[in-house]
């Protein structure tokens, strides 16, 4: 629970994001949505179309997975405050003329976690995600070979989760101060993966994070790692600043199953 509790205390900082004459800017583009499952279940979700979309042409997906602070039902946390950055780098003016894109932002329930229990089946929140990223792929021109996954904190556990329930359909993930169980290593390690981690962070310790890498890459993986000294588990802002992330997300291309 520590790692979903930890952000509660700062909960008191600013949830929205605002521009300079004080307006919330965190939907700028987003479109508010519901999702019901064939079994009943109900998850919200934002999405981002790029803006001039022809739907003669095939388009990358991101899809993100929120942190612990983000869960509720209001349909916008999940874009907004500490997920603002993860979120909207890839929707700006300069990002979508290099990297037109959609972005997928579904929410999860304050009761719920992208990833608990770990277990060999995918999480119901996982499940539903997917569902919603597959209801995406039916309403627009995704190209199924550009479609990503990023996330962070209890996201970044979620990032992991999904890709053991589908391993062969993201092209590449973005993981910031999440880890996953030992024996998801084998059917993961081969997803070209960027993980950010604090030294020093008293949530998902360095400790933990070198060693999942290190399994990855024993496994086969080639996974980067960016390791920020000094700081704790909100790395967020520095990785989502990485000068080369967008264009080494944009290179990523899924594998050819043979």
């Amino acid at each position: 629970m520590k790692i979903y509790c930890a952000f509660l205390l700062i909960a008191t900082l600013g949830i929205l994001s605002t521009d300079a004459q004080g307006q919330d800017t965190s939907a700028d583009g987003f479109l508010a949505r519901s999702h019901r499952s064939p079994s009943g279940e109900t998850m919200p979700y934002r999405l981002f179309v790029p803006p001039g979309y022809d739907a003669g042409k095939k388009y990358p997906l991101i899809l993100w997975l929120h942190n612990a602070l983000a869960r509720g039902s209001d349909n916008l946390l999940q874009i907004s405050g500490t997920d603002y950055a993860g979120t909207h780098l890839w929707t700006t003016p300069e990002a979508q003329a290099k990297f037109p894109a959609f972005v997928l932002a579904p929410q999860v329930s304050d009761t719920k976690a992208w990833a608990r229990p770990h277990a060999d089946t995918p999480p119901v929140s996982i499940r539903l995600a997917l569902e919603i990223l597959g209801t995406v792929e039916k309403e627009y021109a995704i190209d199924p070979d550009r479609i990503y996954i990023a996330g962070q904190s209890m996201g970044g556990e979620g990032v992991w989760a999904a890709l053991v329930a589908r391993p062969l359909q993201f092209a590449a993930a973005i993981v910031l101060c999440g880890y996953g169980e030992p024996w998801m290593i084998d059917r993961i390690a081969k997803t070209p993966v960027w993980v950010f981690q604090g030294a020093k962070d008293d949530i998902v310790t360095v400790e933990h994070a070198r060693e999942w890498i290190t399994s990855l890459r024993k496994a086969g993986g080639a996974p980067k790692y960016t390791e920020y000294p000094g700081i704790g588990h909100q790395v967020w802002d520095k990785a989502f600043a990485e000068p080369d992330l967008l264009r080494w997300l944009a290179a990523q291309r899924r594998a050819t199953v043979k």
